[in-house]
């Protein structure tokens, strides 16, 4: 049977009992503000969330990634804005710099990454480039001994906070013999002459976490500032993405949990005719449905961080990560969209006030059906992973 480790289950509660301290009583006025605690971030550093899965010589916990995903979880039943923050934080921000930097960009980026003391972002999406992220119109060229950048991207979280210290930027810097695009990733500090932030977006949900348009005007930095090999991008981000996959199917666990709680303890003291509305079977049998959602999306998701720590310990294969991340991707964000409807639902007008939590889930939930790949995409790497023809 399979189950999660002590030291996990120990960990959770930690991570749950800061969840429930520091995030629960303020998330609703966070939210209304649209306002993102930038002081929340060094606090989720000292609890060493943001170092899991980096090595102690950059003064993390040299951990798994199934804690990490343990951590996302946690911090998303409470909120998804601040679990996406840490969710994107690592996964977009620093493990790129940590699987391609050389040893001085790690030495350079990582320390305060880790800490809590900066954040950083990865500039892929653009206007006509999402989930055909080959297309991007983005360039760099060298010049002497400097890229410069051009071009802008969009809805990049984590990039423009008080704490942003670099951003990951995809472009192209140059073409293939096919012709295709050779897309590389290049390291753009913040701060750099004609890197503009652009203004916040005005979102349906994530309220308390930072996103941005960039936007790059002949912006120069070192050569050095190239993160892996050149023409490498496009496999890089390939390779983030499905990792990214894993954890963002970990926050929709987190959510639909919470809607199940929520919903669960609503019906046993919500009195309508005389009685709890947990009585009727329209209630309950959807409430049923609920738990067996939960237990299945958490099943896939910690199976595919289970398959991801084998792999980096040599015992299990690329594709069968990569099959098992849009599986639980797939299933465990489309779960949760689905019970943030029914919590809605079983609230009834209440689900509709802002100040009944179900709310603010409710909206936070349609992005994760679109965020590292959308539920299309997920089936398209499924049916590709089948053999099937032409996916």
């Amino acid at each position: 049977m399979f189950e999660l480790s002590k030291d996990h289950e120990e960990f959770r509660a930690v991570v749950r009992e800061f969840a429930e301290t520091e995030v629960a009583p303020y998330i609703a006025t966070w939210d209304q503000e649209d306002h993102f605690p930038v002081d929340l971030v060094p606090k989720m550093g000292d609890l060493g969330l943001f170092g899991l899965v980096v090595p102690e010589e950059f003064g993390g916990a040299d951990g798994d990634f199934t804690s990490l995903c343990v951590a996302i979880e946690e911090l998303g039943r409470v909120d998804q804005s601040i679990g996406i923050t840490l969710s994107a934080g690592v996964g977009l921000g620093i493990n790129p710099i940590l699987t391609y930097g050389t040893q001085e960009q790690k030495e350079r980026w990582l320390p305060d990454l880790v800490a809590g003391r900066a954040l950083a972002a990865f500039g892929l999406t653009e206007s006509e480039a999402g989930s055909d992220a080959g297309a991007t119109r983005t360039k760099a060229r060298l010049d002497g001994d400097q890229w410069v950048v051009s071009g802008s991207k969009a809805f990049i979280t984590n990039s423009g906070t008080d704490i942003t210290s670099v951003v990951t930027v995809t472009a192209r810097t140059g073409e293939n013999a096919d012709g295709s695009a050779r897309i590389s990733a290049i390291l753009i500090p913040s701060g750099t002459k004609g890197f503009v932030v652009e203004a916040p977006y005005r979102k349906l949900g994530w309220h308390a976490s930072d996103t941005h348009g960039l936007t790059f005007d002949d912006c120069r930095v070192p050569a050095d500032n190239l993160l892996g090999q050149q023409g490498a991008g496009f496999k890089q981000f390939l390779k983030t993405l499905d990792d990214g996959r894993i954890a963002i199917s970990a926050l929709a666990v987190g959510l639909a949990q919470a809607c199940l709680e929520a919903s669960t303890e609503y019906a046993k003291t919500r009195i309508a005719f005389g009685r709890p509305i947990g009585v009727n079977q329209g209630v309950s049998f959807q409430i049923a449905d609920l738990e067996v959602m939960v237990e299945a999306a958490r099943l896939l998701t910690y199976k595919a961080a289970w398959l991801k720590d084998e792999l980096h310990a040599g015992r299990r294969s690329v594709p069968e990560v990569k099959q098992a991340a849009a599986v639980a991707k797939l299933y465990s964000t489309e779960a949760a969209v689905t019970a943030t409807r029914i919590a809605t639902q079983i609230f009834g007008g209440n689900g509709f006030m802002e100040e009944f939590p179900v709310a603010r889930f409710y909206r936070d939930a349609k992005i994760l059906e679109i965020g590292e790949g959308t539920s299309e995409v997920q089936r398209m790497v499924i049916a590709r992973g089948l053999g099937l023809p032409n996916a």
